[in-house]
């Protein structure tokens, strides 16, 4: 692990204060933040209660009473902002399923809990770099935020949707602090897909089940129509931005070990189409009169999503009994690979591990989308385990130790990338 551009007081308070580290992830976990509901009252006072004493500036914000958000602010040697996103909330968990305690427990190198490694461990991180700077008085060199927000993992409105819509909120750059790290392989998310939601009604005629050839049966209808969708559309290759094809290039180093690169090109230069929900029929001795699919489609960053909304509709076109009853849709976002942001936390990653450091493309999407359609760049970067949502979710002290290592290296590799920019 390289320190070496770290402040010596910081690297000095990180390196003899492991324990709290460890000890404020446990704390985190052990706060049931759960979404739904998703109150994060509880977590938010602990964390005011743990800046309290020191130089930042600590405000609450929150449309919903119940999930309340903290944005914590550390003056810097310069005007320019760096943020550390990261949120409070967790999926749900059934306890009988868990061999450990999904409100934390620590089992030698593991810390378990739901959280651990989505994302409360880097929020950890995140407290132990403000600590660290404040209690050295040590000044970072840009101005630091730390957002801890809620309503992620249910894309409600609560969180950092309301944290962007107030003036206290204006960051140059943003990391948000989800684990990117998979099977001993690193990287930087610099890059989501877009998504186009469809759903998709067929009408036939109903019959009885003995008799099929006197109906028109809706799912076939249904089936035929997602089969076409696959065929036409589906193989048709996406006209992507020449700013993504490194990006590609990288995301395929970076998932080849467990997809293999030709499964993981097509992944991102072809739509991916996948058939998510199909309802119909009443009876098994009926034919069904009706019936209705969700579909989930994803598109690379850099795709306008007007034209493959115009294909989809133009495969579907003219297929008797079928409509399209319902679109929704994201656009995906990217970085550009010579961003300071990108350059900074690729930089910081390389820092802490002796493995490459791809900087690559999600395959999905989350806040760092939300902040790049806003105008702020953002990657994604954390350590952990791929242990997320799952039993017995974990992340490791190791994990945690390169996590609050690199963040508290990024202030200083940013602000180095904006003066050479600059």
């Amino acid at each position: 692990m390289d320190t070496s551009q770290l402040p010596g007081a910081v690297d000095e308070y990180l390196a003899t204060n492991r324990e709290e580290l460890y000890g404020f992830t446990e704390r985190l976990v052990g706060f049931d933040t759960q979404n739904p509901p998703g109150g994060t009252t509880e977590v938010v006072e602990w964390l005011e209660s743990m800046l309290d004493e020191t130089d930042l500036e600590t405000e609450r914000i929150a449309v919903d009473p119940e999930k309340p958000n903290l944005l914590a602010t550390l003056s810097g040697e310069s005007d320019r902002t760096l943020c550390f996103n990261g949120h409070l909330d967790t999926v749900r968990f059934d306890e009988s399923d868990w061999s450990h305690d999904p409100l934390g427990e620590r089992v030698d190198d593991r810390i378990y809990g739901r959280g651990t490694t989505d994302m409360k461990g880097a929020v950890a991180a995140m407290l132990q770099v403000a600590l660290a700077y404040d209690r050295t008085d040590t000044t970072p060199p840009a101005e630091l935020q730390f957002a801890f927000v809620s309503d992620e993992e249910t894309g409600g409105d609560a969180g950092l949707t309301t944290l962007m819509d107030t003036e206290a909120f204006d960051p140059d750059a943003c990391v948000v602090s989800e684990t990117t790290s998979r099977a001993g392989r690193y990287s930087v998310s610099v890059a989501d897909r877009g998504n186009i939601w469809l759903t998709i009604e067929a009408s036939g005629t109903a019959a009885h089940g003995s008799r099929p050839m006197i109906g028109t049966n809706a799912i076939d209808r249904l089936t035929a129509a997602v089969e076409q969708l696959r065929a036409e559309f589906g193989e048709r290759e996406l006209p992507i931005d020449d700013a993504m094809d490194d990006i590609i290039e990288e995301s395929v180093a970076f998932y080849e070990p467990e997809a293999g690169a030709e499964a993981t090109r097509r992944l991102y230069r072809y739509p991916t189409i996948n058939l998510g929900i199909i309802e119909g029929g009443t009876a098994i001795n009926t034919v069904p009169a009706s019936a209705c699919a969700r579909i989930d489609i994803r598109l690379t960053a850099g795709v306008d999503t007007r034209d493959p909304l115009t294909s989809i509709r133009g495969c579907l076109a003219g297929l008797e009994g079928i409509e399209i009853i319902d679109v929704s849709w994201t656009r995906g976002s990217y970085e550009p690979l010579d961003s300071p942001v990108v350059a900074a936390s690729a930089s910081a990653a390389d820092s802490v591990v002796d493995d490459p450091v791809f900087r690559r493309s999600a395959t999905g999407g989350g806040d760092a989308k939300v902040l790049r359609h806003d105008g702020v760049p953002t990657v994604e970067f954390g350590f952990g385990t791929q242990t997320a949502h799952g039993t017995d979710e974990y992340t490791t002290t190791e994990a945690l130790a390169r996590n609050v290592t690199a963040y508290a290296l990024l202030p200083v590799a940013y602000s180095r990338r904006v003066g050479e920019v600059n």
